[in-house]
């Protein structure tokens, strides 16, 4: 938001520096966020000064070009070749000197230099007003009073304006200084916190009056919850034409552009005290009424913007008694604005349900200066006087008189707030004791009424501007910003508490299987919560009715809670293919929502995603694709780095995987995993394989918490191992082998590990063949070759009998 400087000083008489303004902003909480100079003429004419023209001849050497002797105050006349018409001996005209910077017409920089035209030198140049940014004509030189003397600095003559315009980023709670007045406001108190009790200068409405009562505009309003309040004047004889250069100049340095008089009286008064008016030409109102309601979905209107809109049921309109005029509080419309043959002017100033513009601005896409201060909350007791303001503004520059009686429907009278400030709990939440006295002189300069005083507190009402400050703690934040935050002593002595927390917090356990899938070569993602409705279609598992959905949505893509991560990590396994990077192992922390009709639920998840090649390619390095058997070491690593083992696998085929394993503990479902369909993946146009794993976090984080912590010494004694060729049938799995060499040794056998599989013409029919290691250690002493032989006969022993193995 743009401050001007020279405006904020109509409100409050300050002579000091802008530096230390912009400081002064800051600490109360408007932080300045650059400082700018603005011209009214760009340059300042610095380097224009009023010339004589004591001599004007034909050039020799050019028709339309003459040749002048023009005294500029220095008692020596300065030859210029100048090629305007009515450039004549005996006139006073502006003279751009050597090395006077000029500008364009978009603003770029030209410096007066000493030249040659057509062979005559000359020294300056003589200007019309375009090119002194006075006026767009360019029809020849300015001609100025007879009376000026020479030399005189052409900024004396013109009402150039300098300012310094102020850039605050307001942080949205702030309605109250969306104005000059309102920043003047919060600066007068934190000057008065600086021993300079200045006033606070307010604009008079008091000269208002009814010229006659010829001409009314009636208002209705059907709608009262969504217009508490609503005013209105009309205004005749006004002749819309430009605004004075003041009134320009004031819209100009905030970045405004000036419309007409009648436009830039209401936006003048908008960022003046921050109330939005809209003058409608009053011809253009159908039936001489005004009424505020809402009309039928699926209403066409057509906006200033030049933009047909389908209206919502919920959009509150200012309509005549045939059709729309303007969409309230948010953007006129095309055929009912103030133009140049406009004479009669109906001006608006009404107070707008907050809620109800926020939507209506979201759900077209508008962003107007009307409707960031309505969804942010205006004072409804302003409404009124903001509208005097204008039409006394508009009465001096355009004219007319008031020809009815004003019209103000505010059926329901706003209540301010009501707080209670105990002294203890403002010492508190500072941290320091602020003075009973300090704290009450801030009070009454920000304006909040002090209704009584207590041994322990005060009673307060909160103004009804402050539509942030409604709670104790509100009231303190605004004594602190006041007082200021520098004032505050940091002590010397720092205390601090250790909580006990569990080491299964879930961001700690995140942060260790992030660091061990990181170290394996995988990438973290961080996707948005919100997605498309369409992939519920995808799959029958995930229910649309299901579906969380957003009141308001950016876009159909963004219009749903994800009920799952899979098609968010699709989008970007799909996104970097596209861009040539097919190799991706990814995985992502985040949550799932569903509506369910015992309510809304969210599920914290872990997803695990592998597509194209395990490494990257490399001299020494083979390629091998990332396939079902690498994603379950993957997995099983996960939930082993977490104590988590002697889990359940059943293997299931949804209509999410092709090939798939849930693996589960006890009755909990930990983990399911597999080959992702290639249905699913046509939809992302996605030609690779992708194996997809999710965890359900919460009931991963559960099981974790069952693990206790063993500390052992590390091993002193040596292992052994042997190594066994298996000849079995081909539907033992090497979970069979591992299960039955646990319970033959599960003391001594501290490894077992299946290192190759043979199936060939070789073997009989129905075999294959499996080479399994054994590791074999002793905590407590170093084994003999007979403990060891032992041992391996009754691994073999055991493989024969229950499995039918032989060995090869």
């Amino acid at each position: 938001m743009k401050i001007s400087y020279n405006w904020l000083k109509q409100f409050i008489s300050l002579d000091w520096e802008a530096d230390k303004t912009s400081e002064l902003l800051t600490d109360l909480g408007l932080e300045v966020e650059g400082v700018e100079k603005f011209e009214s003429v760009k340059g300042g004419l610095n380097g224009v000064v009023v010339g004589h023209v004591l001599e004007c001849i034909k050039h020799p050497n050019a028709d339309k070009l003459k040749i002048t002797k023009v005294d500029i105050g220095n008692n020596t006349p300065v030859q210029i070749v100048c090629g305007a018409p009515n450039v004549d001996a005996g006139q006073k005209v502006p003279v751009a000197t050597i090395g006077t910077v000029l500008y364009d017409e978009k603003g770029e920089p030209w410096q007066i230099k000493k030249g040659k035209i057509r062979g005559e030198e000359s020294f300056g140049m003589i200007c019309a007003e375009d090119e002194l940014g006075l006026g767009k004509s360019h029809d020849g030189i300015m001609v100025l009073n007879e009376e000026l003397e020479p030399g005189t600095p052409c900024a004396e003559l013109f009402e150039i304006e300098s300012d310094t315009v102020f850039e605050i980023g307001l942080t949205p709670n702030r309605a109250d200084a969306m104005s000059h007045y309102g920043v003047a406001r919060d600066l007068r108190a934190g000057l008065v916190q600086k021993e300079h009790n200045l006033q606070l200068i307010t604009p008079s409405v008091s000269s208002f009056h009814v010229n006659s009562r010829t001409y009314k505009v009636d208002v209705e309003v059907e709608n009262k919850e969504l217009a508490p309040r609503y005013c209105g004047v009309t205004i005749a004889g006004v002749k819309v034409t430009e605004s004075p250069n003041w009134l320009k100049n004031r819209l100009k340095a905030i970045g405004l552009t000036p419309k007409n008089n009648v436009v830039d009286a209401t936006n003048y008064v908008l960022h003046e005290l921050g109330q939005p008016l809209h003058a409608f030409d009053a011809d253009k109102i159908t039936g001489d009424k005004i009424i505020v309601k809402t009309l039928e979905a699926g209403t066409k209107f057509t906006t200033l913007d030049e933009v047909e809109r389908e209206l919502s049921d919920e959009d509150l309109m200012i309509c005549d008694t045939e059709k729309p005029l303007c969409i309230a509080g948010v953007l006129g419309g095309l055929n009912s604005g103030v133009t140049e043959h406009t004479s009669k002017v109906f001006l608006e100033s009404a107070y707008f349900n907050p809620v109800s513009i926020r939507k209506t601005a979201k759900r077209h896409g508008i962003n107007t200066d009307a409707s960031f201060r309505f969804e942010r909350g205006i004072d409804i007791n302003f409404t009124k006087y903001a509208m005097l303001r204008a039409a006394l503004l508009i009465q001096e520059i355009a004219g007319g008189e008031v020809t009815a009686d004003i019209v103000d429907l505010y059926p329901t009278k706003f209540e301010d707030f009501q707080v209670f400030l105990t002294y203890e709990k403002v010492n508190s939440l500072v941290g320091q004791e602020i003075s009973r006295e300090t704290i009450k002189s801030i009070l009454m300069s920000l304006e909040i009424k002090i209704n009584n005083v207590t041994e322990t507190g005060i009673g307060l009402t909160i103004p009804s501007y402050r539509v942030d400050v409604q709670r104790e703690a509100d009231v303190i934040e605004e004594i602190l910003r006041v007082y200021g935050y520098n004032n505050i002593e940091i002590n010397s002595k720092l205390n601090a508490s250790v909580s006990p927390t569990s080491r299964f917090e879930d961001y700690k356990v995140q942060n260790v299987i992030g660091n061990q899938l990181v170290a394996q070569g995988f990438y973290e993602i961080m996707s948005n919560s919100l997605t498309s409705a369409e992939y519920i279609k995808l799959t029958e598992s995930l229910k649309e009715e299901h579906n969380v959905e957003m009141l308001n949505p950016l876009s159909s893509d963004l219009s749903v809670m994800r009920q799952s991560l899979l098609f968010n990590g699709l989008e970007a396994v799909s996104y970097n293919i596209n861009r040539r990077n097919p190799d991706l192992k990814l995985f992502e922390f985040g949550k799932t929502y569903h509506n369910y009709e015992n309510g809304r639920t969210e599920n914290k998840r872990m997803s695990i995603f592998v597509s194209g090649n395990k490494n990257a390619e490399s001299w020494n390095n083979s390629l091998q694709k990332g396939d079902f058997f690498y994603t379950k070491g993957i997995v099983e690593t996960v939930l082993e780095r977490l104590g988590i083992t002697k889990l359940k696998a059943a293997p299931i085929k949804t209509d999410v995987f092709s090939e798939g394993l849930s693996l589960s503990l006890g009755k909990m479902k930990l983990v399911e995993f597999g080959i992702v369909k290639k249905s699913i993946l046509k939809f992302f146009d996605i030609k690779q394989e992708v194996l997809y794993a999710e965890f359900n976090w919460d009931k991963v984080l559960e099981a974790a918490s069952f693990n206790k912590l063993k500390f052992t010494d590390i091993p002193k004694y040596p292992e052994v191992r042997r190594d066994l060729a298996l000849l079995i049938d081909n539907n033992i799995t090497f979970k069979e082998i591992f299960n039955i060499a646990q319970q033959s040794e599960r003391k001594r056998l501290k490894n077992i590990n299946l290192f190759d599989v043979y199936q060939g013409d070789k073997l009989p029919e129905g075999k294959k063949s499996y080479a399994v290691s054994f590791t074999i250690q002793d905590d407590e002493k170093t084994l003999k070759d007979k403990e060891i032989d032992k041992i391996m006969n009754k691994l073999q022993s055991s493989f024969e009998k229950q499995l039918g193995a032989e060995l090869r």
